[in-house]
C-alpha cells in the first residue's frame, strides 16, 4: 500500500515573506531619493560656482561682492574667493556639495 504525505502547513508564511519585500521596497527608495538629492545639489553647486566666477570675472569694481551676489541668488554659500590677477577661483557650497570654478577676465581695448 502507497503511503500518503501529510500536507505541510505553510499557511501564514506570505505575510513575514511580503512584510520582509515591503521594507526592501521602501529602503530602496529612500536610497534613491537620497541619491536624486545628492545628484540635485552637486548641480545646483557647479551652476552657482560658474555663474559666481563669471560675475567675479567680469566685475571689475567689487568682484568678490558680485561673486557672493551671485552665488547667493543661485541658492549658495560662498566658501572661498581667490584672484590671481585676471583670474578668479571661486568655491561655493549647496547643502553637503562643494563645487569650485575658474574664470578669467579678459581685457579687451575698444578704439
Amino acid at each position: 500500500m502507497l503511503s500518503k504525505k501529510e500536507p505541510l502547513n505553510d499557511r501564514g508564511q506570505t505575510l513575514p515573506l511580503m512584510a520582509l519585500l515591503v521594507l526592501l521596497a521602501v529602503g530602496l527608495a529612500i536610497l534613491a531619493a537620497e541619491l536624486g538629492a545628492v545628484a540635485v545639489e552637486r548641480a545646483q553647486a557647479r551652476t552657482a560656482a560658474d555663474a559666481a566666477a563669471l560675475a567675479a570675472a567680469t566685475d571689475r569694481v567689487d568682484p568678490e561682492k558680485a561673486a557672493q551676489l551671485m552665488a547667493t541668488s543661485n541658492g549658495a554659500t560662498l566658501e572661498s574667493f581667490r584672484r590671481d590677477g585676471f583670474e578668479v577661483v571661486i568655491v561655493v557650497r549647496v547643502g553637503r556639495a562643494r563645487a569650485t570654478a575658474k574664470a578669467q577676465s579678459v581685457a579687451s581695448f575698444i578704439p
